[in-house]
Order: structure tokens, then sequence, then C-alpha cells
């Protein structure tokens, strides 16, 4: 599903130059439930929003389903986003003027999708995510756990076949923590390919492959019956 050859992210600020990431080479399979881990400034966040195509590589070569994007036009990579990706972040990146309903709703208005199933779609999502009572409410009536829920029923309205969680759990206690991680695994278990950024060894190890970088490369590699 994901193919990454030789994939490098430089920033330059005057003359002074950052590589982020290094001449990256992965693959990683539909289906897969991919944890990446590492220190802070490893390179973990700024591979997610390129995988993601929120960011653009300065060199090498990103296949999506097969196909080259590395030099699609944001005009491309933003309907690729829209009709494929779906995206939860440590912040809610919820707006409070909206109801619950109509944050979902966001993921969906520029789909194509006539209003009745945008609709559909969004009551089968908070149904999903046990929050049809909490559709009218505002993000500010909630708890951190249903917001963070309400986050991941936007990212799945759409159907995407790729989710992305950049550190889901960081702005949650424990307890809701563990309930965001449990829904993200069954969203995976029932198709998604789901990739996880996180500081956290005890989620990490929910994945069945973990990615550890370290200085912008990869330092390990490995499937859930390798990782230690």
């Amino acid at each position: 599903m994901i193919e990454m050859q030789q994939l490098s992210k430089r920033y330059r600020a005057g003359e002074v130059e950052t590589t982020a990431l290094d001449s990256i080479d992965l693959q990683i399979d539909a289906g897969e439930y991919v944890a990446i881990t590492g220190p802070s400034g490893c390179g973990k966040s700024t591979l997610l929003g390129i995988v993601g195509l929120l960011d653009v590589p300065t060199s090498g070569t990103l296949r999506l389903d097969g196909h080259d994007v590395t030099g699609k036009s944001p005009r491309e990579l933003a309907a690729l986003r829209r009709d494929r990706i779906g995206f939860v972040f440590q912040s809610f990146n919820l707006v409070d003027e909206l109801t619950v309903e109509q944050n979902v709703q966001l993921a969906l208005r520029y789909g194509g999708l006539p209003a009745a199933k945008q609709k559909q779609r969004v009551a089968e999502a908070l149904e999903r995510l046990g929050l049809s009572h909490r559709a009218r409410h505002h993000p500010s009536q909630l708890s951190g756990g249903q917001q963070q829920r309400v986050a991941i029923a936007r990212a799945i309205a759409a159907r995407p076949a790729l989710l992305l969680a950049d550190e889901p759990t960081g702005n949650l206690d424990s307890a809701h923590g563990h309930e965001v991680m449990r829904l993200l695994r069954e969203l995976n278990e029932e198709g998604a390919t789901l990739i996880t950024v996180t500081h956290s060894a005890e989620h990490a190890a929910l994945a069945s492959r973990c990615i550890r970088l370290l200085d912008g490369r990869v330092l390990v590699d490995a499937h859930a019956d390798r990782v230690s």
C-alpha cells in the first residue's frame, strides 16, 4: 500500500540545513498496524506528515497503492487525502462553534456525496463510536476522551483505507487513552491500515509491527513476535 524509496526531508533556515528524514526505505502493506516510535525530534511526525500527503519529501519516492505521488499537484494530493486517508491528532482539532455531528461532517463536505448520504455516514460514525446521544452537543461540553472519539468519528466518516494517528492519547488520561487505542485497534481489525506515532512503549506493543527512528533513519523495523 505504501512504499518509500530513499525518502529524505530537509529544512533550511538561512544557511543552516536540518535533515529530518535521511534516505528512508520502507514498505507498509494494506491492513498492517504499524507503530512509529523514537525520541523527540527523530522524524516521526515528519514521516507521518509525508505519508499523509500533508508534506512533500525533499528527495526520494513515495508510492501509494502503487502510484508515485511525489510529483502530484497540491489539488491532486488534497483529493487523495480526502478519499483515502483519515487523520487523528493529539490535539483534537474540533471546531467549538460547530456541533459534534457538524464537526464529523466536515470530513465529507468536499467529497461529492449528496447531503443525505453525508448525514447517513455521520450517523453511522457516531453510532460506531458511541456518540449518537452527543450529536447536538458542542466540543466544550464533552470530556477529553469524548472529544477524541469525535475526532476518530470524523476520521472514519469517509471510510478511508489508511488511518494515521499522531500521539492520539497525548492529551488523555490513561483510562481514556486505553479506550482510544482499543477503538483504533478495532478499526484495524476491520480492515483499515493503521499507522500510529507514539512515545508509549505500551501502546507501541499493541501494533503488529514497530518501526523505531533515530536521527531521521530507521533504527529498528520489527514485527510483533520479534519486538522485545
